[in-house]
């Protein structure tokens, strides 16, 4: 083994060890505060839909309480202590996104679990099962957590046996922009999608963005377009709630268990399944009183 993968190796196995000390440190506290409230969620302005999945964007109450659910594992040892710090003293209000049965947010949601039985005040606000592993897709029955130790709990997922809350981010005044349909096919790409040449020069003769452009663009670009492709969870919600049809490529288990759901296709087979593609009405209308209600709860709750 070189010298250079040793250093690998070791550097991973600091990191674990760094975040294994930090949760054990959280728990370790005898008591847990509620003496405020802190959103996690995955604040990444570089996707705008985990950006946005956030509902301290939208209500008074919660602006400027948030914390990024990554910021437990960062090199910056004054990151992660304030990240402790901000989960000892604060109720907690986790979600948006995708941060069920994913692999990367295991250790933070046991932990988040593990708080609520022991007293902290916790939220599941707009969360949902995000499997990568194709056998689960259209077939996830159960969460990675246990959603009874939270003390209130909204899902993005339809299908499953808590109460539905899907993405706050219906709450943005963007979408009640008017506009003026000019494309009749465009695609968004997720943002890892852009590195696979073959499929960026398969639909280059389609108008595109992705989700890591800017937001309002990428909300204009679906605004402006009749029939939205995508392999990005949110550009499928946007499309949906601005009454757009749609058809996704999935990637994870996330895209099967929406409401209202898209037609589910493949880069490659596209073609022959647009026919099947449809609109819904009143889905930003529904997602926003549901939201509107359940931050209601919300804050009644922890006495906000």
């Amino acid at each position: 083994m070189s010298v250079s993968d040793l250093l690998k190796k070791f550097s991973y196995f600091n990191r674990n060890a760094q975040k294994k000390e930090l949760v054990q440190s959280i728990l370790q506290f005898p008591e847990q505060q509620n003496n405020g409230v802190i959103n996690l969620h995955r604040y990444d302005p570089t996707n705008i839909g985990d950006f946005y999945c956030g509902p301290h964007h939208y209500f008074e109450p919660l602006k400027n309480k948030h914390l990024d659910i990554f910021d437990y594992k960062r090199e910056d040892s004054a990151v992660r202590e304030n990240w402790k710090e901000k989960i000892v003293q604060n109720s907690l209000i986790i979600g948006g996104g995708g941060l069920l049965n994913r692999d990367g947010f295991t250790i933070q949601m046991d932990l988040f679990e593990k708080l609520g039985a022991k007293g902290k005040k916790t939220v599941l606000w707009g969360v949902g099962h995000n499997s990568k592993y194709k056998y689960t897709y259209g077939k996830v029955s159960k969460y990675s957590v246990d959603t009874s130790k939270f003390g209130l709990v909204g899902v993005r997922d339809y299908s499953m046996k808590e109460e539905w809350v899907p993405c706050v981010s219906c709450m943005h005044p963007i979408f009640d922009t008017p506009f003026e349909i000019k494309n009749e096919i465009g695609i968004i790409f997720h943002k890892k999608t852009l590195k696979n040449k073959s499929v960026i020069k398969k639909f280059s003769h389609f108008p595109s963005t992705s989700n890591d452009a800017v937001f309002e663009d990428v909300v204009k670009f679906i605004g402006e377009t009749d029939t939205v492709l995508t392999d990005s969870y949110h550009a499928m919600y946007w499309s949906l709630m601005l009454g757009k049809k749609v058809m996704v490529f999935p990637n994870s288990s996330k895209f099967y268990d929406f409401k209202y759901q898209p037609v589910i296709s493949s880069f490659q087979n596209f073609e022959k399944d647009l026919k099947k593609v449809q609109s819904y009405s009143g889905v930003l209308e529904e997602c926003r009183e549901i939201n509107i209600n359940f931050a209601h709860k919300t804050f009644d709750y922890l006495n906000l």
